[in-house]
């Protein structure tokens, strides 16, 4: 893949080396995390911290996956609102999950704090913003329902919205002040850095290619010839899901984010767009999501091609919808493409399975990975220290592929177009 296209504007701590790659010989280990981004690290940090002995394996480098490449927002919540997931989940369970959702947030930036993580952030919010009636409409129910929760949370007018994002466009919209954004990069690095420094172990470079069990104890084998035994395993891949274990890769689709950034903007640009460093996510069928970087950038993505991307043509959508949002920004040149892979299940849902005794699986991130993800993995470490399923946020549930797999990303990239369709001629 040419340099080009997999080029983020996300830095590396500027610091000593966070963390040396190592793996674990002899004795049972208490858990192995396949996957090395923010789950995993999470998941790992926690359990180290309860006195859990952790071994994580990363098929490639920390950070080379999608957290660290994603557009670093820090949302709370989750895809649907307080009253539908306690009509979904019941009272109890219902509340609890819409309790955790509106922690998620604070999970990144406590993390933050509390470690002295060495991440650029902002937490002034995040705004969903509206371009039709409807999306208003819903707007103000949401409004609604966290407020009556007691969160920062504040409806916003044409003339609001226009003087908080400096775009073209929209009717009003949504602002969460419990969100912000963050460098993912760091973020993912800087967590990897205090689990090793809590006592897990975190090893590069280490594909698993097969996972047994004996006599109660999981083996975890990598291509490099390496075996591990662990009382636990958990398999925070998401995204990145192999045949590992039969099945899990097909209750998920994969997508492609494609994400641009311009130079650094200059001072008058600037100052008129997001002056106060909020996120945005719109509300389009195929949203486009955006921030300013540390450095003064706008960076933008939205979904991409399924397949691989093979020019800057490739990006051209971006491009066409930070234009239609900010027409200033047409002189200023492009200086960064790159993607991402991200994973949804068809209910829009994190999924947690256990198959068997011991081994843990975690998929579907919906787009809100960063807070998701870091509150998650607090709670399974919670579970792996326990054995107490009422630590977890999501039911424990079994794995389902989903019907005709195969096709569904067909469907989903005929499903992509036809949504871009509706959205270029929706008012």
């Amino acid at each position: 893949m040419p340099a080009t296209f997999s080029d983020p504007i996300w830095h590396k701590p500027q610091m000593a080396p966070g963390f040396r790659s190592e793996l674990s010989s002899g004795g049972t280990l208490d858990v192995v995390i396949v996957g090395g981004g923010i789950m995993g690290l999470s998941t790992a940090l926690h359990a180290a911290r309860a006195g859990l002995s952790v071994q994580v394996l990363d098929t490639g480098a920390i950070g080379q996956g999608a957290s660290g490449l994603n557009g670093g927002q820090v949302i709370p919540g989750l895809k649907y609102d307080p009253e539908w997931l306690i009509g979904h989940s019941g009272k109890e369970r219902g509340e609890a999950l819409v309790e955790f959702a509106a922690s998620t947030a604070d999970a990144v930036f406590d993390v933050i704090r509390d470690e002295k993580l060495a991440v650029p952030f902002t937490r002034n919010g995040w705004i969903q913003a509206a371009h039709t009636k409807t999306a208003l409409k819903a707007a103000a129910n949401r409004d609604r329902q966290w407020r009556l929760r007691g969160a920062q949370v504040e409806l916003l007018d044409q003339a609001g919205i226009a003087a908080m994002t400096g775009a073209r466009g929209y009717l009003g919209g949504w602002l969460d002040r419990r969100a912000g954004v963050v460098d993912p990069l760091s973020y993912t690095l800087e967590l990897a850095r205090v689990a090793s420094a809590a006592g897990a172990g975190i090893a590069e470079q280490q594909r698993v290619v097969k996972l047994g069990k004996e006599a109660g104890v999981w083996r975890v084998s990598t291509q490099g010839g390496a075996e591990l035994r662990a009382k636990s395993v958990v398999l925070a891949t998401n995204a990145y899901t192999d045949g590992l274990l039969p099945g899990l890769a097909q209750t998920i689709v994969p997508l492609h984010s494609f994400q641009i950034a311009t130079a650094p903007l200059p001072a008058d640009l600037a100052a008129s767009i997001l002056p106060g460093g909020q996120a945005v996510s719109d509300s389009r069928r195929i949203l486009v999501y955006y921030r300013k970087s540390a450095d003064g950038r706008m960076v933008l993505g939205g979904r991409g091609r399924m397949a691989l991307p093979s020019s800057p043509a490739d990006w051209a959508h971006c491009e066409r919808a930070l234009l239609r949002l900010y027409p200033p920004l047409a002189g200023i040149a492009i200086e960064k493409r790159w993607f991402g892979r991200v994973a949804l299940t068809p209910d829009h849902l994190p999924h947690l399975h256990e198959p068997e005794k011991g081994l843990l699986a975690v998929v579907g991130c919906q787009g809100r990975g960063v807070g998701l993800m870091s509150a998650l993995g607090k709670r399974m470490a919670n579970y792996l220290a326990s054995g107490d399923a009422r630590q977890l946020p999501f039911p424990l549930s079994p794995i389902k592929p989903i019907p005709f797999h195969a096709f569904r990303q067909i469907g989903v990239a005929a499903a992509i177009t036809w949504y871009r369709i509706l959205d270029a001629f929706e008012r």
